[in-house]
């Protein structure tokens, strides 16, 4: 079974013997393998080369004007990344040798054995694949920027860290491997598996489906869908979600509520590429690319037996950690004006202004529901509003919902002290706290000495007096 499949790039294959070019064509067709280039003339390999990219090339041998010895050189000469898988009917070792020493990635004899033709072609794929993914992560290291800026722009930031996000997110769009997206509750974990899905190029659909709380038999059903009988109740066939998800990516939100039964059948899924409905016997190939989201502990949840770890390990071959809205304050102000102008336009209202004081409110604010709980306030503080600044009354009323703080337990200040080796002195125990106030206030020094509780005038000369 082919382990890249829908490849965007054909396979050459390079043969003067039609039937050879035939069989080999059947041959990479069964292995799902549709995107195919077969030449009968060696000659016009080199400038077929120059108009069009090729993923592999399946090279004979033995042909009448140019010997594909030669020509594996002038390959390997003018395009060293792509991988050239030698054939021939002559069992000729030193032959086989010389070819492996000159660049070609495989050499196989015919009559090829087909498990090892599938095992070659798919190897030479996974390799083609890495290096264009590597040449990819090199282009955005390099360059800062991104290939396809409109699949993120429903992520609202500046924030230099969600940006290196976004260019690692481009990187991996391309490929077929598993995607683990992990962040608090409401920070956007499935617009982040939105711009996957976008930057892919895919073009099937993306298919979201929360599975907290969702049991074995509806889980099974839902994803694999079922024949007709499979159970009380199925008077018709139905299809699953991953075969709605063809070709595309199907996001699976709250993979750690996720059953123990369930995460087995996930598991086959992702290793074998392939499901059974419920009452087939009849495997489906599932050519969909998986992403998952939680916004639990994923160490806590494989150390407690929640998450098998062999789903743990094949889920995050990607893995993506989206910072709280706490990381990253720069981006309150953005956001508070995109949301006031989404609302407005819902609601049918003049866009309202509001006072500078709201600002510096959200600035010091904690935000456990992430950017989710600041687009809430705003739609809430929208539709209540009638004059021209909106009124910071529902904003107040909403933090101190948010703000009521936990019983701490006897002696948790202690604690926190404790845990030190050594205790700092005042001094650098104050640097530290301006600092990280400083920090979260996006170096606003109005709003750092809010949080500090102590005055503007205070905080800088403070600031001053730092090492």
């Amino acid at each position: 079974m082919l382990t890249q499949p829908n490849q965007p790039y054909p396979v050459l294959i390079v043969d003067d013997e039609p039937q050879a070019l035939e069989s080999f064509t059947m041959a990479l067709e069964l292995l799902g393998i549709n995107n195919i280039l077969a030449c009968p003339d060696e000659t016009r390999v080199m400038s077929l080369l120059e108009k069009e990219d090729v993923d592999i090339i399946l090279l004979d041998l033995i042909m009448p004007v140019i010997s594909g010895e030669k020509l594996l050189e002038e390959i390997v000469l003018k395009y060293p990344d792509i991988p050239v898988i030698m054939i021939t009917g002559v069992d000729d070792i030193p032959t086989a040798v010389r070819c492996i020493r000159k660049g070609a990635f495989d050499y196989l004899t015919k009559p090829v054995d087909t498990d090892q033709f599938a095992s070659s072609v798919n190897r030479a794929l996974d390799h083609r694949f890495l290096k264009r993914k590597n040449e990819l992560l090199l282009h955005h290291l390099f360059t800062d920027s991104l290939k396809f800026p409109d699949a993120f722009s429903a992520i609202i930031t500046r924030d230099k860290a969600m940006m290196n996000l976004f260019m690692y997110c481009e990187a991996i769009a391309p490929g077929k491997e598993p995607v683990l997206i992990t962040g608090e509750t409401g920070v956007g974990k499935e617009l982040f598996a939105r711009a996957i899905h976008l930057a892919s190029g895919r073009g099937g659909d993306f298919i979201a489906v929360n599975v907290a709380g969702v049991d074995d038999h509806a889980f099974s059903d839902t994803l694999f869908g079922h024949r007709k009988g499979a159970f009380t109740g199925a008077t018709e066939s139905r299809r699953g979600l991953i075969d709605k998800a063809s070709g595309g990516t199907i996001f699976l939100d709250e993979i750690g509520d996720l059953a123990e039964s369930s995460q087995i059948k996930l598991l086959r899924v992702l290793q074998d590429r392939e499901y059974f409905p419920l009452g087939s016997d009849q495997p489906r190939p599932a050519d969909a690319r998986v992403v998952v989201a939680t916004n639990r502990e994923i160490r806590e949840l494989v150390s407690t037996g929640r998450m098998r770890q062999d789903l743990h390990y094949r889920l995050r071959t990607h893995h993506i950690h989206v910072p709280p809205l706490r990381k990253r304050m720069p981006d309150i102000p953005l956001l508070l004006d995109h949301y006031i102008e989404e609302a407005a336009n819902e609601f049918g209202k003049t866009r309202p202004t509001y006072p500078p004081e709201l600002l510096q409110l959200l600035m010091i604010h904690n935000f456990p529901g992430n950017v989710r709980e600041l687009r809430a306030m705003v739609y809430d503080a929208v539709s209540k509003h009638s004059s021209r600044v909106m009124s910071m009354d529902t904003f107040r009323e909403r933090i101190h919902e948010n703000d009521i703080p936990a019983p701490s337990p006897p002696g948790a200040e202690e604690e926190i002290y404790s845990q030190l080796e050594k205790i700092p002195t005042l001094k650098d125990a104050a640097d530290a706290l301006v600092r990280e106030a400083m920090r979260r206030a996006g170096h606003n020094q109005r709003l750092a000495s809010k949080m500090l509780g102590i005055s503007p005038s205070a905080l800088n000369k403070r600031l001053s007096a730092l090492d």
